[in-house]
């Protein structure tokens, strides 16, 4: 037994120890599973009339739907799929009644080609399918519906209609009568919206080089076309009463061949259309200019008809993807989020008089690399962030009985989870708090700071540097670069569930001793629109490659960094620049992880030109194409001495396998030291867990190999 003196001794260690050591957890190492083990939120909807909230929870690889009803919110898994299986659960929508919640399992939505067809990431000799499903929210079992996309619910709760082949159907939600074809017409028809009183469905009716609004009623009535043109008609809206609808009309295709390079303004209007009247009626018009172009951030125009029949839309006019709303009749229209910030994931109140959405901007500056809650009236410009703080928040929606606000919330350290906003007393309910494993390594992670610095052609490039607390020497480095490119990384957990991976990579690769440098290069979204749309990014001179060779510089410059172990990793477009990098300046960046990467932008699939079938051809096309071919990492292979990790699935419908199954061969043939990894059936998101998992312990496992052995 210790003396008295020895064990005081003892303690005053011990004190002394976790003084400087606070806790055993926080000096542990994790794993790359462990720091993948959080619970992923996403599909977040709220019924109109009542409190009853959904969303979907992706537990490593397993797809749930998860629901709450207020006014406590008690949390309860409504699904149950317990397997890593691959397949996505979306277009998750609630009835107004709260009654009734539907999804679609499948499919790989937000592709570029194929999104509604199945996917089979665990080549099963029966592949799934891309189904419809509906299941009463107080719980059972789920009801397949058949095959279908775009599914909206009636606002009498009893049908959905959606599209299947080019043509819209409607089922009873309960699946107690078989689908319904409604009609057959050309070109392909989907996109359906229910009138008010769920007696008309308004579709697109998409013929290629135009489209039209069609309105069908019933069987024995003929479709109605809303002003049929030679012009591209898409994003119909009723109002309140169904006597008239909303829509957007931009230009049909065609015309005299344009050049490729620079750019051009391209038309669109606001027109306003009394179902079974001839014609419609202009009342807003973009003005003609390159900030007048239709917006390409979420949700592109975000037409709502709001209450006091203001119609409410987002433009880029001003240099920010703004709300503006507009009276019925035209006129002029009010802008509602005056400021430098954006808005997106906007939604309409039930009752139509305010909206709410996610944007950067609040009372702190570095809010600017962040989501906040914001609501604003529609018809004044009293804009108020709702969420406040270090934190953030995204994909708001508002609740139907006590108009609560439910959104995602996360920190810098926790991952994303839903919560609830009392709009009365301010006070916020974290739900499924449980949901975050023990062995997730939540006081182990670090919080990014904001890093701004400067482009060799003088842009202020914004960038989250990732730090291990306790540096000593120098230390390798790594660029994280995103995809694409319309993204924004952020100063915590994402909103997309493929950059959270990122951000939980980035942890990682912190944990290991690396210190990690993550780039909001040009072409992103979030400085305003000359920062988005550059005229000389991408195929038409990748002028965005700037501001990641200023990041590592940036990087070398620093008294913690080894200059000589600069590495570079990044997915899809992030690929596309980790190429570039290593092709261009193997000098500077000494090894990458390419992952799905375009490496030849004069391919058809990854470039925008006219038909080569045309007699008539642009008339810069030759110019064009020897700068895509320049700003492509294929043309600068003689230069490249780096190792990489090129990293693919097969079942990719973003980027074409062919891409990196061309730029390994180059590679071979110049002699570059040069991994690969290489997974059948699975797609441009990893859908099984345990896929991207192996996928993050590839790209760490390379660079600490090359790196951490080379001191």
């Amino acid at each position: 037994m210790l003396k008295k003196s020895n064990l005081l001794k003892s303690l005053l260690f011990l004190m002394f120890f976790f003084m400087l050591f606070p806790t055993y957890a926080q000096k542990r190492s994790f794993s790359m599973e462990e720091i993948m083990s959080y619970p992923f939120p996403s599909q977040l909807a709220a019924s109109s009339n009542t409190d009853r909230v959904v969303w979907a929870f992706n537990e490593k690889g397993h797809r749930n739907l998860f629901v709450a009803e207020g006014p406590d919110y008690q949390v309860r898994q409504l699904t149950s799929y317990n397997d890593d299986e691959g397949q996505e659960l979306t277009n998750v929508k609630i009835s107004s009644d709260g009654n009734w919640v539907i999804y679609i399992r499948g499919g790989d939505f937000g592709s570029n080609w194929g999104d509604e067809e199945p996917v089979n990431p665990q080549s099963l000799l029966d592949p799934p399918k891309v189904q419809l499903w509906s299941i009463p929210f107080e719980g059972g079992e789920s009801i397949l519906l058949g095959e279908g996309l775009s599914p909206v619910i009636s606002f009498n709760n009893d049908y959905i209609a959606f599209s299947r082949l080019g043509q819209i159907w409607k089922i009873k939600i309960d699946g107690s009568e078989k689908a319904e074809k409604l009609f057959i017409l050309r070109g392909r028809n989907g996109s359906p919206v229910w009138s008010p009183d769920g007696k008309q469905l308004a579709f697109i009716s998409s013929r290629g080089d135009h489209s039209y609004i069609g309105v069908y009623t019933h069987k024995a009535s003929p479709v109605i076309w809303l002003d049929p043109s030679y012009d591209r008609d898409s994003s119909p809206q009723w109002s309140p009463d169904g006597k008239k609808i909303v829509f957007i009309r931009q230009n049909g295709r065609g015309g005299t061949s344009r050049r490729i390079l620079g750019a051009f303004h391209r038309p669109w209007e606001i027109r306003v259309a009394t179902v079974g009247r001839a014609g419609s009626k202009l009342i807003w018009k973009a003005q003609e200019t390159l900030r007048g172009n239709m917006p390409t951030t979420q949700g592109r125009a975000n037409l709502h008809w709001a209450a006091a029949d203001r119609v409410v839309f987002l433009s880029y006019q001003d240099g920010w993807p703004h709300l503006y709303s507009i009276s019925k009749n035209g006129g002029k229209a009010l802008l509602l989020t005056p400021g430098n910030f954006m808005a997106e994931y906007i939604q309409l109140s039930p009752d139509g008089e305010f909206l709410v959405f996610a944007g950067n901007t609040g009372s702190d500056a570095q809010d600017i690399d962040r989501r906040r809650i914001i609501q604003v009236p529609v018809d004044k410009p009293k804009v108020e962030v709702m969420t406040p703080g270090t934190g953030l928040e995204w994909t708001p929606v508002v609740t139907g009985k006590s108009r609560d606000l439910v959104f995602i919330s996360a920190t810098p350290k926790r991952p994303p989870l839903p919560a609830v906003m009392n709009l009365k007393s301010r006070k916020i309910k974290l739900l499924a708090e449980d949901h975050i494993p023990a062995e997730f390594p939540l006081q182990q992670l670090v919080t990014p700071k904001q890093v701004i610095y400067e482009s060799e052609d003088g842009w202020k490039i914004h960038a989250t540097l990732f730090k291990p607390e306790k540096l000593k020497g120098k230390n390798p480095a790594i660029i994280y670069v995103h995809g694409g490119p319309p993204r924004q990384m952020l100063l915590g957990w994402h909103y997309s569930s493929y950059y959270s991976n990122a951000y939980a990579v980035n942890q990682y690769l912190v944990s290991q001793g690396f210190v990690v440098l993550s780039v909001n290069y040009r072409l992103g979204i979030g400085y305003g629109y000359d920062f988005h749309r550059p005229v000389d990014g991408g195929a038409r001179g990748a002028s965005e490659y700037k501001d990641v060779k200023a990041g590592a510089l940036w990087l070398a410059r620093q008294g913690f960094v080894d200059p000589r172990r600069i590495g570079i990793y990044g997915g899809s477009y992030g690929g596309y620049l980790t190429a570039l990098a290593l092709g261009r300046n193997s000098d500077l960046f000494a090894a990458g992880v390419d992952i799905s990467g375009v490496h030849d932008r004069t391919n058809r699939r990854s470039r925008s030109s006219e038909s080569s079938s045309r007699f008539e051809q642009p008339p810069d096309l030759e110019k064009a194409r020897k700068i895509a071919w320049e700003s492509s990492p294929v043309s600068s292979v003689s230069t490249w001495k780096s190792p990489v990790l090129i990293i693919h699935a097969d079942d990719d419908r973003n980027v074409a396998f062919e891409q990196s199954t061309d730029l390994v061969q180059r590679l071979r043939e110049q002699g570059v030291y040069c991994e690969t990894l290489a997974i059948p059936d699975d797609t441009h998101h990893f859908l099984l867990f345990k896929n991207q998992l192996g996928v993050n312990e590839a790209a760490a496992d390379f660079f600490i190999r090359f790196f951490k052995s080379q001191k």
